[in-house]
């Protein structure tokens, strides 16, 4: 397989198409290099449309999801990003790259010691990977200036809500198959909220995700 033409059709195939233009992200998926942070048993996927399978059942969302997250969340360099489900850590470094640090909290212990080694391999040293559910949100280093959520969950809960600064933004996959919506919440004050939809997907729920009794917006 010739990587780069890979790489290449992947971002005017797969990514282009899905409204994702902004010069920087189309750049960034040409410097941090995703097979590199696929299993190896599947690297012959890093680059297709789908979603590639990661230890313990849990998978890679398909590229072209990242890319319009990552987008979509406008990430500045002075910011920081609270990630919910760190798989192999690909996602993580896409956001370290664009913004000052990154907490990302990892339920698998199997999958922490992936991605932390992925990172180090890949000379990313903005990242602390986190042990933990961050599924109710995860208080510590909160608030954050970005908040990404890279399992579907049935419902928001609120206290990942809470845990944005005003004028943060929060990408997350919400509801449950097949009728699930991406969405770009944005705190405009202490109790307000700006809610964008950004498209609809149908993606693995995050494995810690319960459905919390608190309302959705």
């Amino acid at each position: 397989m010739n990587i780069e033409q890979a790489r290449f059709n992947m971002i005017e195939q797969q990514i282009r198409p899905w409204d994702v233009l902004d010069a920087e992200v189309l750049e960034l998926l040409l410097v941090v290099k995703r097979e590199n942070y696929v299993p190896a048993a599947h690297k012959a996927l890093a680059f297709v449309d789908a979603e590639i399978p990661l230890p313990g059942g849990q998978s890679m969302l398909n590229p072209k999801i990242e890319a319009r997250l990552l987008q979509d969340v406008n990430l500045k360099k002075h910011e920081s990003v609270l990630e919910i489900g760190t798989g192999s850590g690909y996602m993580a470094a896409l956001l370290a790259h664009k913004g000052r640090h990154v907490t990302t909290v990892e339920v698998s212990p199997e999958l922490k010691a992936l991605a932390e080694k992925n990172l180090a391999d890949n000379g990313v040293t903005n990242v602390s990977v986190e042990l933990g559910n961050g599924a109710q949100g995860w208080a510590n280093g909160a608030p954050f200036d970005v908040i990404v959520v890279t399992g579907s969950l049935p419902v928001l809960p609120e206290a990942l809500l809470q845990q944005l600064k005003v004028g943060g933004r929060l990408a997350a996959i919400i509801g449950q198959a097949p009728a699930m919506k991406a969405q770009l919440i944005t705190r405009t004050g202490e109790a307000g909220y700006d809610t964008r939809t950004l498209f609809e997907t149908d993606v693995k729920p995050l494995s810690s995700a319960t459905t919390p009794s608190t309302f959705t917006f």
